[in-house]
């Protein structure tokens, strides 16, 4: 293991050992990190209905960092997901996020429901205090449309993740596994 991820590993630790002690703004990050999926999901079922998952596809590549974007200028936290097994290229998580959902993985192996997974800490950040919280994204029956085992796909669905991302890496997930997580940060007021 590399110094970086064993800090980061001690670093999440230390947060979740001090969760009895939630400061103010944990709560207002797990409130705007709760408020973004279930708009997405709303913009995804209604896009199935309409043109099937395929169809969804787009609409998902074109929502979900739009729904991201308008909570980040809205809460003032800057707002994305993130996943191990990415499919967007830019969901690719820093240093703390990796460890953080390598660490989700673990808890939910020990029986955490993954729903309720979720870190947050004050550290600093090139000599800036930041605050980052993250919540994990499980899968359900719906996200394995999309991000199931390709054979189990329609085959229209893996025909188009196959020409809009090249290097997918998110398929292969049954509900209740961890499909990513929704990150925030900002800049200690």
């Amino acid at each position: 293991m590399s110094r970086m991820a064993a800090w980061v590993l001690a670093g999440l630790a230390a947060a979740t050992a001090a969760g009895a002690q939630e400061a103010p703004w944990v709560g207002e990050a797990r409130s705007v990190a709760a408020s973004v999926p279930p708009k997405l999901l709303e913009v995804l079922q209604a896009e199935i209905a309409r043109s099937g998952p395929e169809g969804a596809i787009a609409e998902c590549r074109e929502r979900a960092p739009q729904l991201a974007r308008a909570a980040s200028e809205q809460s003032g936290w800057a707002i994305r997901r993130v996943s191990l097994r990415n499919r967007n290229p830019k969901a690719v998580p820093d240093a703390w996020e990796r460890a953080a959902l390598e660490d989700f993985d673990r808890r939910a192996a020990a029986g955490e429901p993954p729903g309720k997974l979720e870190i947050a800490v004050s550290q600093l950040e090139d000599g800036k205090t930041v605050q980052r919280y993250m919540r994990a994204l499980p899968v359900i029956d719906l996200c394995t449309q999309c991000h199931g085992a390709p054979d189990k796909m329609k085959s229209e669905v893996v025909a188009r993740l196959q020409a809009l991302y090249p290097d997918d890496k998110g398929v292969g997930y049954r509900p209740g596994d961890i499909r990513g997580a929704i990150t925030l940060k900002r800049a200690a007021p």
